[in-house]
């Protein structure tokens, strides 16, 4: 995952959002790491369930089942 997906923008408006006045450039990445890590996961989760289920095609079902493992 060398490529960052989602802005550092993105993520100090979701910490600000959560109450934080103010945001530094360390917090914004370690958020973009983490997010990004933890959408990795999910996205290998579902589709292993997809594959399972003998689609390729990735659906919501996938996703929020991967989520609750």
């Amino acid at each position: 995952m060398a490529e960052k997906i989602f802005p550092l923008a993105a993520m100090e408006k979701l910490i600000k959002e959560g109450g934080a006045d103010r945001v530094s450039d360390k917090a914004k990445v370690a958020l973009r790491n983490a997010i990004e890590e933890i959408a990795h996961e999910i996205a290998v989760k579902s589709i292993k369930l997809a594959v399972h289920a003998g689609r390729k095609t990735i659906k919501a079902e996938d996703i929020k089942l991967a989520v609750k493992e």
